[in-house]
């Protein structure tokens, strides 16, 4: 996400430079991965002053250059030799000094002090293209007689420069997507330092002018529309975007498109609040239906593209059809364009859920589906709609006609957390004063309902949507108050145990050692599967399979249940490529959903296990002229697995030994100790190979660490 430094200035008060303010943000976790210094016209004009044509003659020795004398500010006018048919004395240019770079089409050029045709130049009278402004390369550009000799042409011409931020954002951090979310953590920050508040734009002065067309909106989904507000503007003008407007979208990397999208661009990247625009006149019936359509709807979005929509897909609707994809693309019948007089902005809470589903299943990934899926702020929808329609006003005229429609049935609750400041103290292993505490909570927006000894009573703003326990504010407060600051104690607290229990990555690291002393590989599947395959081999307990909301594609739907089909693909991948001799190992989880349990979404209904899963095929040995090739067999891996077994220190007399009847074994074993399954292995039916096209013998084992370590 791209944040620019000026546009920050807009809503807080800080003198912090940009090097200083990239390390204030990355100690605030919002982590800065790069930055970069942004100018609105390529190059900057750097070394271009503003200069007057004293005098103008012919070349001597050819016909279509000028030998020119040029005052630019400085002691001596400049003498320089230019091919532009414009050229006469008295113009007002723009000069390139020796040692600056100017344009030629994509390429740049150095300025340098030579002669040309025996005629000495000390600069370079620049035309439209050579400054970056343009493509014009008919002539020089002929400035206002006014201006002023010898200032920077950067400076008469407006040039804007910015540095701007390319901030990883993670997941849970949707209130900083925007350039006032980002300002109000600054503010959290520059709070302990001194007081002050971020703030956004002043809207008071919003007023309908008059009523006129309304148009009716109903919300026939309230499951997938938590709350959804709009209002009509008529008689605008759709026109390009003043200066700087398009200097703001284009500093993080936007195209300016008109003065209406650019606008509603603008409020989302203010605010973090997504707009729509609809053409008023494209709303058939004077109603908006925000609702589902049929299963296999056809719909054709902005890009021209003819979509199927599925019934779960949330739409806003005119009377008769859909104009957009809720929170996710707009319509091509319904977009603004340069006919456009009449004007209908959205601006909406959608559930995250519907949004993501949505989005995945059309392979459509924009600005305001990534905060959708993420959860914006419903308290927001409000102040984006008028400030979008006050800057509507300003910039494309009209007349808001009519009150806001506000539709927001079940408001959403705001969290609240029970604040413990000894249990904090405990955590962090420092105490912070108490004032402090809550200067930081303030300046977070975090209100404090009550109070009693050691405990504060906190109400969590809306748009903090991953704040809701009691960790999560001792996070908070500790990423403001920094963690360079939380020292190391001298105090030593420790709990000595009686019984050892062991340590489950050493015993991984160990097991891996040995088996890789032993000539394996250790590879790393993806723990998604496809469910097909589950369900074609008839093996496995399909209704067990924890299957995925989202999937990415039909061949990754389900989480795994068996290290086994992974392990096949990787034996096959390596035999297509000549690799047939294969000592392989996986350390590994498998999912089930635990039979008889309630919905997918409450997380004890399910269940994972750590594996580990050894295969052999091919020779066990390569060929040497004093051994003969051996091919990997069943005692081969029955001794592996033995070994990992000892290694845990469970020894042949303690294992129970019986047949495995599993349908991917042909011959099998298993191994059991104590009432507990240990491990299973044996030579994997020609059924599975097939499904690999594998035409060679393959050994396969599975160890249930879990049950090793009880």
């Amino acid at each position: 996400m791209k944040i620019s430094y000026n546009w920050l200035r807009d809503y807080l008060d800080f003198d912090a430079q940009p090097d200083e303010l990239s390390s204030v943000l990355t100690s605030l976790g919002l982590e800065v991965e790069d930055v970069e210094e942004w100018v609105s016209v390529k190059g900057g004009m750097k070394g271009v002053v503003i200069g007057r044509v004293l005098t103008c003659e012919k070349h001597p020795d050819a016909d279509r250059l000028s030998v020119t004398t040029v005052d630019t500010g400085g002691p001596d006018p400049l003498h320089i030799v230019c091919g532009a048919p414009n050229v006469a004395a008295g113009q007002v240019v723009a000069v390139a000094l020796p040692g600056t770079m100017v344009f030629h089409g994509d390429e740049q050029f150095e300025i340098k002090k030579s002669k040309i045709r025996g005629q000495l130049s000390e600069g370079m009278i620049c035309a439209e293209d050579e400054l970056g402004l343009g493509a014009d390369h008919e002539g020089i550009m002929v400035l206002d007689s006014n201006a002023r000799i010898g200032m920077p042409a950067a400076e008469y011409f407006g040039i804007t420069t910015d540095t701007v931020f390319e901030i990883g954002l993670t997941p849970n951090r949707i209130d900083c997507s925007s350039h006032f979310g980002v300002a109000r953590d600054l503010a959290a920050f520059y709070n302990l330092r001194r007081p002050v508040r971020a703030k956004l734009p002043e809207i008071s002065w919003f007023r309908k002018d008059r009523e006129s067309g309304a148009i009716e909106v109903t919300v026939e989904a309230p499951e997938a529309c938590i709350r959804y507000s709009g209002l009509t503007v008529r008689g605008i003008r759709v026109e390009p975007s003043p200066a700087w407007l398009q200097t703001r979208l284009r500093a993080i990397g936007l195209h300016p498109i008109n003065n209406i999208v650019d606008i509603t661009n603008f409020v989302l990247h203010e605010t973090g609040q997504p707009l729509h625009a609809f053409d008023a006149a494209a709303i058939t019936g004077d109603i908006v239906r925000v609702r589902h359509l049929p299963d296999k709807t056809k719909f054709v979005t902005l890009d021209g593209v003819e979509r199927t929509l599925a019934s779960s897909d949330l739409m806003i609707c005119n009377r008769d059809e859909g104009m957009c994809i809720a929170g996710v693309f707009g319509g091509l019948k319904s977009g603004v364009t340069e006919a456009t007089t009449d004007l209908f902005l959205e601006s909406a809470t959608f559930n995250p859920v519907s949004v993501r589903r949505t989005s995945r299943r059309h392979d459509l990934h924009t600005d305001a589906s990534y905060r959708f899926e993420r959860g914006t702020d419903p308290e927001m929808t409000i102040y984006a709609l008028k400030r979008a329609a006050m800057l509507v006003k300003e910039l494309a005229g009209g007349e808001i006609t009519g009150d806001i429609i506000d539709l927001y049935p079940k408001p959403v609750r705001k969290a609240v957390v029970k604040y413990s400041l000894d249990r904090m103290t405990r955590l962090i292993g420092k105490e912070i004063p108490e004032e402090t505490v809550k200067t930081i909570l303030y300046s977070l927006d975090i209100n404090i309902t009550g109070e009693e000894p050691g405990i504060l009573h906190l109400e969590i703003p809306s748009y903090r949507v991953d704040v809701t326990r009691e960790a999560d504010v001792t996070e908070e407060v500790l990423r403001v108050y920094g963690y360079d600051n939380i020292g190391i104690s001298h105090e030593m607290r420790s709990m000595l145990s009686h019984t050892e229990k062991p340590d489950p990555e050493k015993i991984a690291s160990n097991c891996s050692d040995m088996l890789a002393a032993n000539g394996f590989c250790e590879i790393m599947c993806n723990s998604l599967s496809p469910a097909a395959w589950f369900e074609t081999t008839g093996d496995f307990d399909v209704k067990s399979m924890v299957r995925l909301a989202n999937p990415l594609s039909s061949d990754l739907n389900v989480m795994r249940l068996s290290l086994l089909p992974g392990m096949l693909n990787a034996i096959a991948w390596n035999i297509n490529r000549q690799n047939s001799n294969l000592r392989l190992f996986e350390l590994g989880y498998t999912y089930a959903r635990k039979e008889g349990k309630g919905t997918l979404e409450i997380t004890d209904n399910f269940s994972e296990k750590q594996i580990l899963a050894l295969a052999l095929t091919g020779n066990i040995n390569e060929k040497r002229w004093n051994a003969p090739e051996m091919s990997s067999g069943f005692f081969h891996l029955k001794g592996y697995t033995e070994m990992i077994l000892s290694r845990f220190g469970i020894t042949g007399k303690e294992l129970v030994a019986t047949m495995e009847n599993r349908g991917w074994f042909t011959e099998g074993m298993r191994y059991a100790a104590g009432n507990l399954e240990v491990a299973s292995f044996g030579k994997v039916s020609k059924k599975y190979l097939a499904m690999f096209d594998i035409r060679q013998e393959v050994f396969y084992a599975e160890i249930d660490r879990e049950n090793l370590i009880r």
